[in-house]
């Protein structure tokens, strides 16, 4: 059971500070004449001791040395005090100066005496205060409710240290800090503030279990994501619960409220460091352009909107055909910034007139192609509709921004368009091959052109899955988890890529802005990560136990999907670029004339939705493309 203290009332601190001053100013003297008594009654102490107390009532008063609570002094508390304490003694001095000596010829405040009433009026005034803020302390670590949880603090920083004061100091709090954690080996094994520190190795977290520590919180926000990473493992290991602190802002008064830990997130865990980008190059290539986003109510299509308005483009053109999203990203962008340069455009990619319209009416110069179908599952049972939205729609666009001026032309591939082995993949792979060839042929057919025509310069990038996009494995697993299991994985051995989206967006713009025609980018993904483990970590970073709390349950490889992504076929290679994260891929070139040819024969066939036709077809455009899906694997190629 807690019991309230109440606070002492001011007056009574004011009384107790005057009562200490006049005390040591009498002990001053006293110290000053050797204890020697028959001294020490020659000064008229009844009119020193007068004058010392109207001067620090005086003081105490206008500097408010006595409304600090004593429980909580700190170091403003004590300087006002010596501020206080450093006036009086030049009064006491000046005084001498003023008022006439005593009868003995002595000052009325002898300067020896000053001094050592100042150093013995700051010591008694702030020890008195220490020594009660010191017994609350006490009293508080001894009486901590055994229903609270104890907590360790990893950062022994400022971040660190007011994380545990604002944490131990409220006590209706539902935690207590008992250590904390550093990996800097000489603070192993000190004190701070009472409370012992301990390394971020194997001993360390074993001291913690011992101290019944149930739960870890990072105070540093801005901790690596590989010692993220490695405390977040290191606590499962232990059975610990790992938290991170909000921003400070997001603090109330100055008060962190133990329900607004943050628990850490897969997604966070999964993030790299974050990317550097030549800003003043996007500046210069986007600013004062309109540009066309399509799919722009899509994850990455939204996330290129939000981050394209950075660079002050005159018009940002979001074209899509959901409407629902469109209108949910149009309130956000206008809540955020109601002058943002957007206009939502409803309209589908296969649409030719409605794209047509759109081209004529805002006249893009720049566009960044999104809008892609990409569910494997759904395209492999619906291959014709695959070919009209990845195909056709971006052969539409692409002849489209030739023919209306169009700067550059930015398209978001896959690394499925990779060795594909499903319908999804392999539709993305000819959208390439066809920018690709198309570009090449106007370039060495410039002088065929109508004068002053602007040849678009195509530039595609290949990525990996994005963390949070829409129907991306993690919220399924959050949410099968919610349900109560089991957790879906198609194969114990499947390995994915991961990137976040933003992360992907902003080297989406990079690669556009760097982009001279032709090529494909490819980006750093990082290193693969086992999906059997990602549905493990999420299920221990939610406090329960896989196989026990949350069963994982295993349903096979679905048609058309692979073990492991590639990010570069058998004949391909990369070069570098002046950026770290981005690469080019050397791929082969293809005759234009051929590739159109068997392009709209493609287009023909799933305009007519012929399923095996539409597979040969693109077998035939793809030599790579082996479906894995068991309907599609015996169409024959056809002979060219």
């Amino acid at each position: 059971m807690h019991y309230r203290i109440r606070i002492l009332p001011r007056w009574l601190i004011f009384l107790l500070d005057l009562f200490c001053v006049v005390f040591c100013l009498f002990f001053s003297f006293i110290l000053r004449f050797n204890f020697n008594l028959q001294d020490v009654a020659r000064v008229d102490m009844s009119f020193v001791l007068g004058i010392a107390l109207a001067l620090n009532a005086a003081l105490f008063y206008l500097l408010k040395s006595y409304a600090g609570i004593i429980r909580y002094t700190n170091i403003e508390d004590t300087f006002r005090l010596l501020i206080v304490n450093s006036i009086a003694a030049v009064f006491y001095i000046s005084i001498n100066f003023i008022v006439t000596k005593s009868a003995s010829n002595i000052f009325l405040f002898p300067i020896s005496a000053v001094v050592i009433n100042f150093f013995i009026t700051n010591f008694v005034l702030i020890t008195y205060r220490l020594l009660v803020r010191y017994i609350f302390k006490y009293y508080k670590q001894h009486q901590v409710d055994q229903t609270k949880i104890k907590a360790a603090v990893y950062d022994t920083g400022d971040n660190g240290l007011q994380t545990k004061k604002v944490i131990n100091d409220f006590p209706s709090n539902k935690l207590h800090v008992v250590a904390f954690i550093d990996e800097v080996l000489s603070k192993s094994g000190k004190l701070m503030e009472g409370i012992p520190i301990y390394n971020t190795d194997d001993s360390g977290f074993e001291k913690l279990k011992t101290d019944n520590v149930e739960l870890l919180i990072i105070a540093n926000r801005n901790i690596s994501k590989d010692k993220l990473n490695y405390l977040v493992d290191k606590c499962l290991q232990y059975g610990i619960k790992v938290q991170q602190v909000p921003p400070v802002q997001k603090w109330l008064d100055g008060r962190l409220d133990t329900d607004a830990l943050k628990d850490i997130n897969i997604e966070e865990l999964l993030e790299r460091e974050v990317i550097k980008i030549d800003n003043d190059k996007i500046h210069f290539e986007l600013k004062g352009k309109k540009i066309l986003v399509t799919g722009a109510a899509g994850s990455i299509g939204s996330e290129l909107v939000r981050q394209l308005l950075k660079y002050k483009p005159a018009l940002v053109i979001m074209c899509d055909k959901a409407e629902t999203p469109m209108h949910d990203l149009l309130l956000e962008l206008k809540d955020n910034n109601p002058n943002a340069p957007i206009k939502p455009y409803l309209g589908d990619i296969c649409d030719k007139v409605r794209m047509e319209h759109l081209f004529e009416i805002y006249n893009p110069e720049v566009v960044f192609h999104a809008a892609a179908y990409k569910h494997v599952p759904l395209m492999e049972d619906n291959p014709s509709v695959a070919v009209l939205n990845n195909v056709f729609g971006t052969k539409t666009l692409a002849e489209l921004s030739i023919s209306n001026g169009v700067e550059k032309f930015v398209m978001v591939s896959t690394d499925k368009a990779v060795n594909p082995t499903n319908i999804m993949g392999a539709s993305k792979r000819i959208a390439e091959i066809f920018t690709q060839s198309y570009y090449k042929h106007l370039l060495n057919n410039d002088s065929q052109l109508p004068k002053n025509t602007v040849i678009t310069k195509f530039v595609t990038t290949r990525f990996g899955n994005v963390l949070g996009s829409n129907g991306s494995v993690i919220p399924i697993f959050k949410k099968q988890m919610e349900n109560g299991g089991p957790i879906t994985v198609t194969h114990p051995d499947i390995t994915r890529y991961f990137m976040t989206i933003p992360e992907a967006c902003q080297l989406v713009i990079e690669a556009g802005v760097m982009g001279q025609g032709s090529e494909i980018f490819v980006f750093d993904m990082g290193e693969p990560v086992k999906i059997v483990d990602l549905a493990r970590k999420i299920i221990r970073l939610a406090g329960k136990e896989p196989e026990v709390d949350i069963k994982i349950a295993y349903t096979g490889l679905r048609p058309g999907e692979k073990l492991f992504e590639e990010l570069l076929n058998n004949t391909e290679n990369v070069v570098p670029t002046y950026h770290d994260k981005i690469m080019i891929a050397k791929v082969p070139e293809y005759d234009y004339l051929v590739i159109k040819d068997k392009v709209e024969r493609l287009i023909a066939s799933a305009q007519r939705h012929y399923t095996l036709e539409t597979v040969g077809l693109m077998k035939e455009l793809v030599p790579e493309f082996t479906s894995s899906n068991a309907t599609y694997e015996s169409i024959k190629v056809a002979k060219s």
